[in-house]
């Protein structure tokens, strides 16, 4: 069955929706039809249904939408996805959802978080309005579409013209504090729809940890409208997963302690909670990181890595430098962490970053060599271990100061799609 429905308005916003999910190792698929719907609604783990109505007047807009989502039935999570600059008729759209849930469901506590930034694409909402490269709607290309002119810029302004339904705001400072603070500004203004402010990755994960947790104690029912990211984060943080699959679990070894790679570290852990053991450098133990591993593994993390810890910097301020002794000790250790951790954690992919980090894990595991499959990125290889014990285990290899910020991201999420595919086996159209 399928864990989320998505309903989009075009093509190819349908399709790159699919994708976020797809990064998250669930099985997405596009259709439009509504016979399609049926015959695959119970085959995929995101179905998303193009109702192509984004031209359309509202009336019909509704209609469309409201037969594809009680066509495609119950879903544990419902996306109304819109266009990244609010184009088309989203509060009709939204209302067809919602109305459709509610004849399903009709003692369900239905409420919609509207989250409509993609801050990766430049898309941004603060104070209830909606950027574009930090440039208000109404002051872009978007406000003279020949076919859909956006007239406002404050998102709930969008909605309310088409939509009766009660409306609120949560602003960017709310966000900014925290799950806790986003979960209590919910819970305090019970609005049907409430546009949350949002700026980066970080603020959508934020929004879906909260959102999260009120499904799970308060019972409500959410409705997500966004234009992608944010439905994809809720999916996870709702622990939503491939029908009859367990979760699947990358382990990451890195070595380099540049700003960079920090910067990469924490993007992993805002997107995905990544859970970081750090390697004392001065006095490498793995005994103790396997015991950090093994506790993030225990409570639920699934992306679990070891990186070198940080030395505090010399008195000229600069980062210490490591002899070539320090430095192979270090690396000895990196390796045997992932050793005995892919041995007694069996993570599906193995991520490592460093071109010696990655050589030594590669031979810690008695592997011949690395099968290549594909480039995540400029220097950043994907593929298998070839050989030895763990013959045929998920990797990836990135250069240690290769990347932007969402570089190891964009590695690990490969990895978690590559385990789904290998572990559902032949595509649909084999079915």
């Amino acid at each position: 069955m399928a864990q989320v429905l998505v309903i989009g308005d075009d093509l190819t916003g349908s399709n790159a929706t699919g994708a976020l999910y797809a990064r998250l190792g669930l099985r997405a698929v596009t259709v439009g039809d509504l016979d399609r719907i049926t015959r695959y609604a119970d085959r995929v783990d995101v179905l998303v249904v193009n109702t192509a109505s984004r031209h359309w007047s509202p009336a019909r807009a509704y209609a469309a939408v409201r037969a594809a989502a009680e066509t495609a039935g119950a879903a544990p999570l419902i996306v109304k996805r819109v266009d990244t600059t609010l184009r088309g008729n989203p509060g009709s759209e939204l209302d067809a959802v919602v109305d459709a849930l509610a004849a399903r469901e009709p003692e369900a506590r239905i409420r919609t978080l509207a989250v409509p930034a993609f801050p990766d694409a430049g898309r941004t909402t603060v104070g209830g309005l909606h950027l574009v490269d930090g440039v208000p709607l109404t002051r872009t290309a978007v406000a003279h579409d020949p076919f859909d002119p956006v007239r406002h810029a404050r998102v709930a302004a969008v909605l309310g013209a088409q939509s009766g339904r009660s409306m609120a705001e949560l602003a960017l400072d709310v966000v900014e504090r925290g799950p806790d603070a986003v979960a209590a500004a919910l819970r305090e203004n019970p609005a049907d729809i409430v546009v949350c402010d949002a700026t980066e990755n970080a603020h959508l994960r934020t929004v879906a940890v909260a959102a999260a947790r009120l499904a799970a104690e308060d019972r409500i029912r959410w409705v997500a409208l966004d234009s992608g990211p944010f439905g994809a984060a809720l999916s996870a943080e709702m622990g939503l997963r491939p029908e009859g699959g367990a979760p699947a679990t990358v382990l990451a070894v890195v070595g380099s302690v540049t700003d960079r790679t920090r910067t990469q570290l924490t993007r992993t852990e805002t997107a995905l909670g990544a859970r970081w053991a750090d390697l004392d450098p001065a006095t490498p133990d793995p005994d103790r990181v396997l015991t950090a591993l093994r506790a993030a593994a225990g409570e639920g993390a699934t992306v679990l890595g070891v990186r070198v810890a940080s030395e505090p910097p010399t008195a000229a301020g600069s980062a210490p430098v490591q002899d070539p002794r320090t430095a192979a000790r270090i690396l000895r250790a990196l390796a045997e962490v992932a050793h005995r951790a892919v041995v007694e954690l069996r993570p599906g992919g193995l991520y490592a970053s460093g071109g010696d980090v990655a050589a030594a894990v590669t031979s810690a595991l008695g592997a011949d060599g690395f099968a290549i499959e594909a480039e995540v990125l400029p220097l950043a290889i994907a593929g298998h271990l070839v050989g030895g014990p763990h013959d045929g285990l998920l990797f990836a290899t990135k250069g240690g100061l290769i990347g932007g910020p969402d570089a190891a991201r964009d590695c690990v999420e490969h990895l978690r799609a590559a385990c789904t595919r290998h572990t559902l086996g032949p595509t649909l159209s084999a079915k």
